[in-house]
């Protein structure tokens, strides 16, 4: 059977489901979309925490991982060279909105990296050019840590992801993602500086979006409403568990707080420091793809009935 016919013969068989699952984020070609959420979230989070603890390295990764996730983002769509146009509709579309922050930051970090980075370079660190790529990079950073989690908000007919917490919760995230890029950058630095600020941020941060993520499942499961509440059981004992269980809680959550728990206990070491950094960045990963797959549509019938 051919790709093609297995994908017809798949989409059969959802839409004689009362739960259709979606499939185009986060299947096939649709994973590019989930990776460059991720990337984007993790730089724009680094940028601000590298800004914040002034990591000159921090704001490198940071901008390389923004660049990137910009590629995979245009590896997502069927005609990459036309991305342009998508960027006229920042009126209506979130994604619109989230391109043009990504190329504001893209532009903008590289002219304020330039003198960070080569000092005798053409501009100094104080100029115009400095500062309105400071500016810009700002601008853009600020769009791409808050438009992906509006992006999920928006689809209205999967009801688990139109949750008014979704979007602080990608914003926790993203913050959370930014500590991991600065543990992962101190420990390739061999710095043990502000290790400690680092971990109290972790553990605040942490917690605020374990509490998001909760009350959100919580929500899902009160509402009232049946395509929620089988998202709900995609994630916790359905298709996605796996990543539940093992990326979101054992990866994410349960490693990294072991080694947190260490580090405020005694000396962390630089391999354990980057460790807590990749754990605690993959388990993000986990929780945006396996939310994602956990997706179920609104039953055919009942939009057709509310019509």
């Amino acid at each position: 059977m051919s790709d093609s016919q297995a994908k017809y013969q798949q989409m059969l068989i959802d839409l004689r489901s009362d739960f259709r699952p979606q499939r185009d984020w986060g299947e096939g070609r649709g994973l590019l979309l989930v990776v460059g959420h991720f990337f984007v979230g993790v730089a724009a989070g680094g940028w601000l925490m590298s800004l914040i603890f002034a990591s000159s390295n921090g704001l490198l990764l940071s901008y390389l991982l923004a660049a990137l996730g910009g590629v995979v983002h245009l590896g997502f769509l069927g005609h990459p060279e036309r991305y342009w146009r998508m960027m006229r509709r920042v009126k209506t579309s979130w994604v619109s909105r989230g391109f043009v922050g990504i190329t504001l930051f893209l532009v903008g970090g590289f002219l304020y990296l330039v003198p960070v980075l080569w000092p005798t370079g053409l501009w100094g660190g104080g100029s115009i050019t400095a500062m309105l790529g400071y500016g810009m990079a700002a601008i853009g950073m600020v769009v791409m840590i808050g438009y992906m989690g509006f992006v999920y908000t928006a689809s209205r007919a999967i009801p688990f992801w139109n949750s008014p917490l979704h979007p602080a919760l990608y914003v926790g995230y993203a913050l959370r993602g930014g500590v991991a890029a600065l543990l992962v950058t101190r420990a390739l630095e061999a710095n043990l500086d502000q290790v400690n600020q680092l971990l109290v941020l972790w553990i605040a941060v942490t917690v605020a979006v374990t509490l998001f993520y909760v009350l959100e499942i919580h929500g899902a499961l009160s509402s009232g409403n049946a395509a929620a509440r089988r998202s709900v059981h995609e994630l916790l004992a359905g298709r996605v568990s796996a990543y539940f269980y093992g990326g979101i809680l054992l990866l994410g959550i349960i490693l990294p707080a072991f080694l947190v728990w260490t580090g405020m206990s005694g000396p962390l070491t630089l391999g354990a420091m980057a460790l807590l950094g990749v754990a605690s960045a993959g388990g993000d990963f986990f929780m945006k793809y396996a939310t994602i797959r956990a997706g179920v549509h609104l039953p055919l019938l009942t939009r057709a009935g509310a019509r």
